[in-house]
């Protein structure tokens, strides 16, 4: 690795689909718990497929050398142990970013990382096509900042880069509202989908619909409490205008359910019920998803 490489760590379809468009304009390097095919298909949103070579490696075995940028593309409950194997094989300090989704790594990696740390909140969609691809199933924009608003240049050169690798990104100086603007979007959406099997557009029928509902107004009155302006046009809107917008995607939540992997159910939901107990709130929508999909998480005896 040169002082100019991307490692992603994290060879999911988030970090698969950013390696596969990064290649074109960086070094890059691509990481896991065990190796996969070197030669790699993106499935574009129009339906054409372009085959690329990436560098791999298993975290544990990465070469010690330190890249431009550690991206963590894994799920949030495996990114702070992903953190920890990566920097166990680097000799320097690149700059983080944080990709996951919630909003509870991102407060406890800024404390712990020495250098800057970004973080990104994306609606680029993908999924995964077996050990050999990625298909990237809607475009999206990405927005790259930090939580205190330390690091603008770097933000503004990875924002660029994306771009110009064909990943729509803007630089902001809001990422934590906006981190928590997508937070109450993945909560009205993917407890409810996942606990029910459904696409995203189903949440617009009966019964499912008044249960979204009850969800936002939870999620308004906690997000008012934390002081988090809403969008302009409402919760209500901003969660039923990504609805539509991705009406036939399965929610993350649902992949990892129909996969037998576990959820981002503490990420998404735990930061939400914790501020709800800080401000005396009561959540009982919120509050029975969560029980559900822990109870749904245990193993069966």
């Amino acid at each position: 690795m040169d002082d100019q490489t991307h490692l992603i760590v994290g060879p999911g379809a988030l970090g698969r689909l950013l390696a596969l468009h990064l290649t074109d304009v960086a070094p890059v390097v691509l990481a896991g718990r065990r190796m996969l095919p070197t030669e790699q298909i993106l499935t574009t949103p129009e339906g054409t497929q372009r085959t690329r070579r990436l560098v791999m490696h298993e975290v544990d075995r990465l070469p010690p050398t330190t890249p431009a940028f550690l991206h963590l593309t894994t799920k949030a409950y495996a990114a702070e142990a992903a953190y920890t194997a990566a920097m166990a094989r680097l000799t320097g300090t690149p700059a983080l970013v944080l990709w996951q989704n919630g909003y509870q790594v991102q407060p406890e990696l800024d404390r712990r990382h020495q250098g800057p740390v970004l973080c990104a909140s994306t609606t680029e969609g993908a999924w995964l096509s077996g050990d050999h691809g990625v298909s990237h199933a809607g475009r999206g924009i990405t927005c790259i900042g930090d939580l205190a608003n330390r690091h603008a240049p770097t933000c503004r050169v990875l924002a660029a880069l994306l771009g110009q690798a064909g990943l729509a990104a803007e630089a902001v100086t809001d990422i934590d509202v906006r981190l928590w603007h997508k937070l109450a979007v993945n909560a009205a959406i993917n407890p409810l989908a996942a606990r029910f099997r459904i696409r995203n557009g189903q949440l617009r029928d009966r019964p499912f619909r008044p249960m979204v509902e009850r969800i936002i107004d939870e999620v308004a009155t906690i997000m008012a409490a934390e002081g988090i302006a809403p969008p302009a046009a409402g919760w209500h809107a901003l969660v039923w205008q990504v609805v539509g917008g991705t009406a036939n995607n399965r929610a993350s939540m649902l992949q990892d359910v129909l996969a037998g992997r576990p959820t981002e159910r503490e990420a998404i939901l735990g930061p939400l019920l914790s501020a709800a107990h800080r401000h005396d709130i009561v959540t009982p929508n919120l509050s029975e998803l969560d029980d559900f999909l822990a109870r749904s998480a245990q193993p069966q005896r």
